[in-house]
Order: structure tokens, then C-alpha cells, then sequence
């Protein structure tokens, strides 16, 4: 039986790309073979990415002056290649919104002199700074953002005022959940285990003019983006199985309407769970309202125990990985694309009928 899934990743996927892969998993259109067993050199495998990426860039409708690479070592393999490639004058502005900004900053610190310019640390990153006139250093390379904070459960509305500066984003958990201008983004990118596909694959895209030879002394060839740009992400074996898979993604969330339905799709959502959060008594949302994030909905009952009771009855139930992050304690419910609204229409009446019990 499947169940609600409420991780924050890797996460639930359409249960239609799941069965479709299960039809191909031992022949993949009439090769003979899965597709993890075939070579990233085939005509069949070109054929996968090449289509993974129009289809990406159709939905993003990202310009023909930024590249789409399908790149391995996670999210946070980026919190080096950033700085690597981009930190020509040594200096990078940083906003820190969580514990996934905070760890890029403390990487980007290793290669040059990384400024915090905003933060919401004072409040357990329950809200997202002003950042309409930030103290940006006027050499700053850069400046950096986790657009959508997946444990604290915030997310950019509007985007800061760079001044200027290169915008780069860690949109991990908001990836296509969506429309976006990517032409207000010198970089984004993110991991693909939250909304998009299986873990082992980051999609970075990069304006072209910031994709160059001129990178910080000992770069590694494989993080140097000009090495994945110039090979069209293939320098190496890439997680082939897992662009396969995201490709598969781009098709549903394309059949599904495109990014402007999967912003009300999700919109729906959320609203479900948040209006019954800000009436209920027992329960309550840790994010200023006007910050809060679409996919990612952190609560408390403001008692460990009773907390710990509704996991564990909530898991019995048929709702997993609701447990929160030890940071904010509680539980958290990750409600991205895939989640259907009945998982969260009979999650909210669940929480209705733990309330009336315990309340």
C-alpha cells in the first residue's frame, strides 16, 4: 500500500512516473535494456537528456544564454563550485535564511571573504529578512540566497535587491513548483530529490557569460562548469538513471499544465493545511505568515510528548516522515508537487481528530 509521504527528501515523486519506469525498468523503448544499464554514450541515452533539457527549458522558459547542466554531488557539492567560478575578487555577499545558507557561506569562507549582509538567525529563521536596500560590499562577486528554507519552512516572495550583483540561488526545495524569471539569476540550481526526480542529481543553470576558464587556482576539473558545459554535462558518466527519471518529471508537470498549474496546485494545498493551523488551538505554524513557504510547512503543539504522540499515531496511520527537523522540533509536513491534495486533505483531518482527543 502506498502511503502519504511527508519527507523533505528524497520525496514523494507522481505515482504515474513511478509506474511508467516500472514498465521500462527491463526493456527501455525497445532497447532491450534498462536504463541503468546503458552506456551515456547510446543514441537512446542522447536522446533521454537532449529531451530532459528542451523539456526543462520549455517550462522554465529559460533563455538560450544560460546552460542547463545535469551534474552530480549534490546540492551542497555547489556551495564550493560557486565560489570557485565566480569569486574573481575574492568577495561574495551572503543572506543566511537557514541552516543550507549557512552552510554554503561557511564553504564560500574557504575560498575568499564571504560577508553576511542578512540574516533571520535571532528567530530560528522563522521569517526572511528585508532585503530591499542591503549593505552589499561594492567588490562583491556575487550575492547568494536558499530561495526556500526546507527545514524552517520560508521562502523568498520577492527577490533582494542585489544592487547590481549576481544573483545566485539555491532553489532546491521550490524547483519547479513554480513560474520563475530566470533572467533575474545569474545562477540557480538545486538538488533534484525534493520536487523533481530520485537523489544523486543537481541541475544547475548559469548565464553564460559567468561560465569561463577564469576560475579560482585548483578548482577541480569536474567543478569547474566550462569542464560540464563544454561536454553538455556528459565529461564523465552522469546519474543516468536519475536525469531519466527527471525527465519523466518535466513530461507530468507539462501534462499536469506547466509551472503556472503547479503554482496553483500548490497554492491549494497549502492554504488547506495553513488555514487550519492558524485556527486550530492545539496546533501551531512556526513562520511568519507572509513568509511562509508553499512546500514546506513546519508546526508545533508547543509539548514535546504530545509532539512525539502524533508521529508516531500519525505514522500508524498512514502519514509518514512528519517528524520536524531537531532545529525546530514539532513536526513538518513537505507537501511538494507530487503530494496529491487528498494526502493533505486527510492529513488536516487527522490533525482535527488529534485535536479533539488531546486538545
Amino acid at each position: 500500500m502506498r502511503v502519504y509521504n511527508f519527507s523533505a527528501g528524497p520525496a514523494v515523486l507522481p505515482e504515474e512516473v513511478l509506474k511508467e519506469a516500472a514498465d521500462e525498468m527491463l526493456d527501455y523503448n525497445g532497447t532491450g535494456m534498462s536504463v541503468m544499464e546503458m552506456s551515456h554514450r547510446s543514441k537512446a541515452y542522447d536522446d533521454i537528456i537532449k529531451t530532459a533539457e528542451k523539456d526543462i527549458r520549455d517550462l522554465m522558459n529559460i533563455p538560450d544564454n544560460y546552460k542547463v547542466l545535469f551534474l552530480q554531488g549534490g546540492a551542497s557539492q555547489q556551495f564550493a563550485a560557486v565560489p570557485m567560478n565566480l569569486m574573481k575578487n575574492k568577495k561574495a555577499a551572503y543572506i543566511i535564511t537557514g541552516q543550507w545558507a549557512k552552510k554554503a557561506f561557511q564553504e564560500a569562507k574557504l575560498y575568499g571573504e564571504a560577508v553576511d549582509i542578512a540574516s533571520s538567525a535571532d528567530k530560528t529563521f522563522s521569517y526572511i529578512p528585508d532585503c530591499s536596500d542591503l549593505d552589499i560590499p561594492e567588490d562583491a562577486d556575487y550575492v547568494y540566497i536558499c530561495e526556500n528554507n526546507t527545514i524552517y519552512g520560508t521562502k523568498f516572495k520577492t527577490l533582494p535587491n542585489t544592487k547590481g550583483k549576481t544573483l545566485v540561488a539555491d532553489v532546491s526545495s521550490c524547483f519547479l513548483s513554480e513560474p520563475v524569471d530566470v533572467t533575474k539569476y545569474g545562477v540557480i540550481y538545486g538538488g533534484v530529490q525534493k520536487n523533481v526526480g530520485p537523489a544523486g542529481v543537481v541541475i544547475a543553470i548559469i548565464r553564460e557569460d559567468l561560465i569561463t576558464d577564469d576560475v579560482l587556482p585548483g578548482t577541480p576539473t569536474m567543478l569547474k562548469w566550462k569542464t560540464q558545459a563544454d561536454n553538455d554535462s556528459l565529461y564523465n558518466t552522469p546519474p543516468c538513471y536519475g536525469i531519466y527519471i527527471c525527465g519523466k518529471v518535466f513530461k507530468w508537470i507539462k501534462k499536469m499544465g506547466g509551472l503556472e498549474a503547479m503554482k496553483a496546485h500548490n497554492e491549494k494545498k497549502a492554504k488547506i493545511l495553513y488555514d487550519f493551523l492558524d485556527q486550530s488551538k492545539l496546533f501551531k505554524g512556526t513562520v511568519r505568515p507572509e513568509d511562509r513557504s508553499l512546500m514546506n510547512v513546519p508546526f508545533v503543539t508547543g509539548n514535546e510528548e504530545l509532539d512525539a504522540k502524533f508521529v508516531k499515531e500519525a505514522k500508524a496511520a498512514g502519514f509518514e516522515n512528519l517528524k520536524g527537523h531537531r532545529t525546530v522540533g514539532g513536526m513538518r509536513a513537505s507537501i511538494y508537487n507530487a503530494m496529491p491534495i487528498e494526502g493533505v486533505e486527510k492529513l488536516v483531518a487527522f490533525m482535527k481528530k488529534f485535536e479533539e482527543e488531546n486538545g
